[in-house]
């Protein structure tokens, strides 16, 4: 099933590369390199955390695991 990533290519478009004017590959590589690790993977609410980022996520666990 390819769903799960094609709703990913469709939300880095929509929320970053549809927005931006690149000048080089490099400069869109680093752009979306820096979306994908420090803002989809840490602090973007996801769906299937309950609604939570991935941080919330693992704050509760620690916390509960304390």
């Amino acid at each position: 099933d390819n769903a799960p990533i094609e709703s990913f290519w469709g939300i880095l478009k929509n929320e970053l590369v549809h927005h931006r004017n690149y000048k080089t590959r490099e400069e869109a590589k680093a752009d979306i390199t820096k979306y994908i690790e420090l803002f989809y993977n840490q602090g973007r609410i996801q769906k299937g955390l309950d609604f939570k980022t991935p941080n919330q996520m693992a704050e509760d666990f620690y916390r509960l695991a304390a």
